[in-house]
């Protein structure tokens, strides 16, 4: 039976693989997942698609912790006791850990660790932009 399943779960990849000659272009389209539904722009769970997305995020995150690590370490307290730091004194000291300042930054603006005004910040016309760390 383990070995039937193999083989029904190889056949149904073929009908799903369009460089396979058993592509069915029908079949595809019917159980494609849409926009909302579970799992969609996700890779399949347990595949090493999968594995490679999850170790990637453990990787992101760690970066973004050591970044609000080190603008406690850096900042200075405001009025409010909220840590802050420029984002010049900031960019100098973490490009020689990490090129992605940039990067790391907006991601940990999207998770809401740090806020900062501004779309994008720019080394140079950007230095004097206060980052706030609110975790």
């Amino acid at each position: 039976s383990k070995w039937q399943r193999f083989a029904d779960d190889h056949i149904e990849g073929q009908k799903l693989n369009p460089f396979s000659e058993e592509f069915d272009y029908g079949h595809a389209m019917a159980i494609r997942l849409h926009k909302g539904d579970a799992g969609y722009g996700r890779p399949k769970e347990g595949s090493k698609t999968a594995q490679r997305a999850d170790r990637a995020q453990k990787h992101i995150h760690r970066e973004m912790d050591e970044m609000c690590f080190i603008i406690r370490d850096m900042g200075q307290r405001d009025k409010e006791g909220r840590i802050r730091v420029t984002f010049g004194r900031l960019f100098d000291r973490y490009v020689k850990i990490s090129d992605k300042v940039v990067g790391i930054l907006l991601r940990c603006r999207k998770h809401k660790m740090v806020d900062f005004e501004g779309e994008m910040l720019w080394k140079g016309q950007d230095d004097d932009v206060i980052i706030t760390l609110l975790v």
